[in-house]
């Protein structure tokens, strides 16, 4: 073991109720149990790591607390004969930075079962420049593609198209021949988002004119939604006949003020993804399709690389919603 202590975020609760973040030196013996021990190069910054990072329960029941649902880096202690030190590996998702010290930390230590080998054609950077949010994309376009929605079926809406999971979902529908419509409330965000390969933009208020009705005209042959409440039922109700809608977010509401109309009259699918739960053999399709067939030229244009003791401004604006594609977390790298 190179060293017993290590720079980590810690989140703490404040006596007034309020929760502070710091980075500060953790030691390694107060990690959690786990076969493997990985020394973090990167991580990145997802909306469920601004909730445990500002004190939601929902996600992280106890403090003090170190958050990040990815990490990327390398084996140095294994307990496990499947892992060898010295190989580079891929950690998101399962309860890594929710409940279980997380990727804001040099070190993790985790179940060998949580364990992805990074593949060969992609870098621990670009593992990270993905994470959580181009995993839950690709699972998002997979069910498009499982349902039998390809490019030819019709347009595909994404919804919080400039966040993580949007925006890689527009560069990997680009990828893969579809046109995809995305949905914002930003204005200044038009060109970036055209830029990464929308056909078209749509302002969010625009596509909730009408969201108190049971259905809307038919628009779209697939969804992928990010945000949750009257923008995901409103894109159910205007979801094409057999049409697809994925759903993988809640930033907006985790209400769905709907009728089973669409349902019934439209035949439309809607289907839950569930990124941090997926089973291995999928999880290990879905990076495969990442690494390979499905793999996403120039990740940099929509990724800024931060390190640690920078992450403080990027959560409070991720919380406003004022943030832009993705955060990648550099845990070498200091101010």
């Amino acid at each position: 073991m190179e060293q017993d202590t290590f720079s980590a975020l810690v989140v703490e609760e404040q006596e007034n109720n309020t929760f502070t973040r710091t980075v500060r030196l953790k030691t390694i013996n107060a990690l959690p149990p786990g076969e493997v021990l990985i020394r973090v190069r990167y991580s990145s910054l997802n909306y469920k790591d601004a909730l445990s990072a500002t004190g939601n329960r929902g996600v992280t029941k106890k403090y003090p607390h170190t958050p990040g649902i990815d990490a990327a880096g390398t084996v140095v202690l294994s307990s496990d004969l499947n892992w060898k030190i010295g190989e580079q590996v891929v950690c998101t998702g399962y309860d890594l930075g929710m409940n279980t010290s997380g990727g804001f930390g040099q070190y993790i230590r985790v179940p060998a079962g949580w364990l992805v080998r990074k593949p060969a054609t992609l870098t621990l950077l670009e593992s990270m420049q993905l994470g959580t949010a181009g995993f839950t994309a690709a699972l998002c376009v997979a069910a498009l593609q499982n349902n039998a929605v390809t490019p030819q079926t019709g347009l595909i809406m994404v919804t919080g198209a400039t966040g993580g999971v949007g925006t890689l979902a527009i560069m990997l529908l680009k990828r893969l021949g579809y046109q995809a419509v995305a949905v914002t409330g930003k204005k200044t965000a038009h060109a970036f988002l055209t830029d990464l390969g929308a056909s078209a933009i749509l302002d969010r208020d625009e596509v909730l004119v009408g969201k108190e009705k049971p259905l809307l005209p038919a628009r779209w042959a697939g969804v992928i939604d990010t945000v949750g409440g009257d923008m995901l039922a409103t894109a159910i109700k205007s979801t094409n006949y057999d049409g697809v809608v994925a759903s993988c977010g809640n930033a907006a509401s985790s209400d769905l003020p709907l009728t089973v109309y669409p349902f019934i009259l439209r035949g439309v699918h809607l289907v839950g993804i569930y990124s941090a739960n997926c089973p291995m053999a999928r999880r290990l399709r879905v990076w495969d399709k990442l690494a390979n067939d499905w793999k996403i030229a120039d990740l940099a244009r929509i990724s800024r690389l931060v390190p640690l003791d920078q992450i403080e401004e990027e959560i409070l604006a991720m919380i406003a919603g004022k943030t832009q594609g993705r955060c990648v977390v550099d845990l070498e790298k200091k101010a």
